[in-house]
């Protein structure tokens, strides 16, 4: 493995308990005294997040554990889109890769190692747009023996790219009103899940503020894959509806995998992978009635009814 490791950047905002979490299990990966740590953190949106975000902020305040830590806390609220694009854009332009996590990520101890090894094996593989540590509970075939797989989604939970793929995004996504009138094309698109672009939709009038569905639009855009494990190393612990775009729910539940995968060179897409991909990430009957109540400006309304029912 390169010696010349990939920086952690880590974004924060006003989940002290998630934060904690993340950053202890972060400290127990192999490669932690290693790696240099950026941790970003949004100021408060409103004053009911205050409190919150000071307890964050002391809790980064006093990170150890890692080769450097750099802190930012910034003066005024960015929201997470737009604290994302700045962050990477300013650690990626340095070093020339970065990991990224979030405060809600539980990373397997074979973490760092993997992302690194991966960053080191891809690199020159053009098809390759990112690296994820997380990966759904999807169904593999029988016969499948490889440790990873390739698929035309990236993921938000723990990934990790290369300065030359992450310039080359648009993110006024200025193609869109081409894309959107092309019945092929998002139907391609959708292999991914058909929920991408309804997401894409609402990025596009506004309805949410998300720099993935972006990422992922101009991956699909440049026909690239996300290199994924068959065994997770990060577990998702914010999907309790405390995140900014949560809500409650154990569909993306895993095991943390605390092993090391085996990283082909040459790796292509499995077709039956790809089908219980998509099988996944497609809307059932509650993301229906979720992208309705977006488009229709009842989406609060809803959260707090999921929430209440426990769906």
């Amino acid at each position: 493995m390169n010696e010349n490791l990939a920086p952690v950047v880590l974004f924060v905002y006003n989940r002290p308990e998630h934060t904690q979490h993340t950053i202890n299990a972060l400290k127990k990966n192999q490669l932690a005294r290693k790696t240099d740590l950026f941790i970003f953190c949004d100021a408060p949106k409103n004053p009911e997040d205050t409190d919150k975000v000071k307890q964050v902020r002391n809790i980064i305040s006093n990170v150890s554990g890692f080769k450097n830590i750099s802190v930012q806390c910034a003066q005024s609220n960015k929201g997470l889109a737009c604290s994302i694009i700045e962050g990477v854009n300013e650690i990626i332009n340095i070093y020339g890769k970065v990991i990224v996590l979030e405060d809600d990520l539980i990373t397997s101890s074979f973490f760092l190692k993997y992302m690194n090894e991966a960053l080191d094996t891809y690199i020159t593989n053009e098809r390759i747009w990112s690296i994820s540590g997380y990966t759904p509970n999807i169904k593999f075939p029988t016969a499948y023996e490889e440790d990873i797989y390739m698929a035309g989604r990236g993921c938000s939970w723990g990934w990790a790219t290369w300065k030359e793929r992450w310039n080359s995004i648009d993110w006024e996504m200025e193609s869109y009103y081409t894309f959107i009138k092309n019945r092929n094309k998002k139907k391609e698109f959708n292999e991914g899940g058909n929920d991408l672009t309804y997401m894409l939709k609402d990025q596009i009038f506004k309805r949410i503020d998300s720099w993935a569905i972006r990422w992922v639009y101009n991956q699909f855009i440049q026909g690239k894959y996300t290199i994924y494990p068959t065994k997770s190393l990060v577990k998702n612990i914010g999907t309790d509806a405390s995140g900014t775009h949560s809500s409650s729910t154990q569909k993306y539940d895993v095991y943390l995998y605390e092993g090391e995968p085996y990283l082909p060179e040459d790796i292509s897409v499995n077709p039956e992978i790809k089908k219980s991909f998509k099988e996944f990430y497609d809307l059932n009957l509650i993301g229906y009635i979720g992208v309705l109540s977006r488009k229709f400006g009842i989406y609060l309304l809803l959260k707090k009814l999921r929430k209440q029912l426990k769906i």
